[in-house]
């Protein structure tokens, strides 16, 4: 029997889902709705925008994934004269061999981390994108693939505004995922106060690989092979086209956005272990892949604002979109 015609197996995927948000909750406490929506991500292939403010566990965050899955971690730090070829590579002219060869940038990482993207200039960003889009990078006539999983995580600050360059909507869209580390609880915080002895670095991460590069290809493999009943894409596409007729939208999600929707929800789903979509899978995705899609027609200065005010118009479509019969 062919691998594309193998019944999903949901069960055991779901089994080491949560074997994998285990191991990352770990290090990262009382966070369990952001790990579910990343993993859920990692499911579906999809690249993650994470835009709050420093000091709440972005790039710890990024860093377990890679320890927990086995695979390699980059860490791009974007600045004004950050180049292309400082991302994806640059071929360098060997004198032994009397050629030109090809040396790979970060972006050929399993899990990379693009940190505050938007300080550096829209040349550089969309070198990047433009490798999030196509797994691959060319350089001088030959094409690279970047291997697999392969996950880009993305920070911005939303406060500091100055030699920012924002990422313009077509380029957002490339990001299935939109989330928010937020404050830690309490009590959470306070373990953390009082565990931390000293400065610990990455390396000194007490996290140990829980699946290997292959389980999680077989994952993603499977994601787009959950089944979505006809009455539920048609949910799908009533809150997309209730967001192209809300007045209080500058525009409303494109056809991109709607079948992001669809894999987010098809990830979902098999992140819990069914190997089909139920609405409440589509209402857990909605916010988070639409959120970054959708602008307001009277703007806010402050993106976080503007982010609260998208997700309050949001949460009223999920109360008024007819369900599925």
């Amino acid at each position: 029997m062919s691998q594309t015609t193998r019944p999903i197996p949901a069960p055991r995927i779901k089994e080491s889902m949560q074997k994998l948000k285990s191991n990352i909750a770990k290090v990262i406490r009382g966070k369990d709705e952001v790990i579910d929506q990343v993993l859920v991500s990692l499911v579906a292939g999809g690249h993650v925008l994470i835009e709050d403010l420093p000091g709440l566990g972005k790039t710890t965050l990024a860093y377990c994934l890679a320890r927990s899955l086995d695979c390699s971690f980059s860490r791009i730090q974007f600045t004004s004269d950050l180049l292309p070829s400082d991302v994806i590579g640059v071929s360098i002219y060997d004198e032994q061999m009397k050629e030109f060869v090809f040396k790979k940038g970060p972006i050929f990482g399993n899990v990379v981390l693009a940190d505050e993207i938007n300080r550096t200039t829209p040349k550089t960003q969309s070198a990047l994108l433009e490798v999030m889009d196509r797994g691959k990078v060319s350089v001088d006539g030959q094409t690279y693939n970047v291997g697999q999983p392969f996950t880009v995580f993305a920070t911005q600050n939303p406060v500091d505004y100055e030699g920012t360059f924002p990422l313009p909507e077509s380029q957002m869209d490339r990001f299935l995922m939109r989330l928010q580390m937020g404050y830690p609880d309490y009590q959470f915080e306070m373990e953390i106060l009082a565990n931390r002895v000293s400065r610990q670095s990455y390396d000194t991460i007490d996290i140990e690989p829980v699946l290997t590069r292959q389980e999680v290809a077989e994952i993603q493999h499977f994601s787009p092979q959950v089944f979505v009943e006809e009455s539920i894409l048609h949910y799908m596409l009533r809150f997309a086209t209730a967001t192209r007729t809300e007045s209080e939208f500058l525009n409303g999600v494109s056809t991109r956005g709607t079948i992001a929707l669809k894999a987010a929800s098809q990830a979902y789903a098999l992140y819990q272990g069914r190997g089909f979509v139920v609405p409440e899978d589509v209402s857990f995705v909605l916010k988070p892949v639409f959120t970054h899609r959708l602008s307001l027609r009277r703007q806010s200065s402050d993106p976080l604002e503007e982010r609260r005010a998208v997700e309050g118009i949001l949460n009223k479509l999920l109360d008024t979109v007819k369900l599925p019969d």
